[in-house]
């Protein structure tokens, strides 16, 4: 266990986890609507996401995919709050297809979810620990919803949290900001550069 909230990533022990970066939350309609959470997304989050990806696979990380999909086609199984907003995407939908900027690998995990906090709505605890991780990068959206809560639950439940600022977003800064001082409590907030670095240091480590 890795009791220094600031010590480095230990890519074997470390699972980056992308949340709802799906085509129902980025797309076309997102850039009318929500032109600031479409902007970050594009021009900041994604790319980010996309730089640690790559740094994670390489230096052997877990990589591990939610998206917000349903498991039935009317959507019974949802949680109340998805059923009171009307937020459905149903299973195989294309909604509920990762976006093509960050694609994942042909052995890595996508998990369908309906619950802010992924615990709450799948395997994914029971996987980590199997796999044997103790920490948990938390990228995607929406820093303010979906990372908040599946942050402060990661740390309940024991595990090592970190949050690469940059690799998140919402649909105003404002929004983004308050949610990183509300949850710094519970996990390590770093940039997407620091977290790049120890990943591909540790890798260069275990080459020789």
């Amino acid at each position: 266990m890795i009791s220094d909230r600031k010590a480095p990533l230990a890519p074997t022990r470390t699972a980056i986890l992308v949340i709802d970066t799906q085509d129902g939350i980025f797309n076309a309609q997102a850039e009318v609507i929500r032109p600031h959470f479409y902007r970050s997304a594009r021009d900041v989050a994604i790319p980010n996401i996309a730089r640690l990806l790559a740094a994670g696979r390489a230096a052997g990380a877990e990589i591990i995919y939610t998206v917000i999909a349903s498991l039935t086609e009317d959507g019974r199984d949802r949680s109340l709050d998805y059923k009171q907003t009307g937020f459905h995407f149903p299973p195989g939908s294309p909604q509920t297809r990762v976006i093509a900027e960050l694609a994942p690998d042909p052995d890595e995990m996508v998990l369908p979810k309906t619950s802010s906090s992924l615990f709450n709505s799948t395997n994914f605890e029971y996987l980590v620990r199997n796999i044997g991780l103790d920490t948990i990068v938390v990228t995607g959206f929406l820093t303010d919803q979906c990372i908040d809560h599946t942050v402060r639950d990661g740390a309940d439940r024991g595990f090592r949290m970190v949050c690469p600022v940059d690799a998140c977003t919402t649909d105003t800064l404002e929004r983004h900001q308050r949610a990183l001082s509300a949850f710094k409590g519970y996990c390590r907030q770093a940039s997407t550069d620091e977290l790049v670095r120890e990943l591909t240091s540790s890798r260069r480590r275990s080459d020789g």
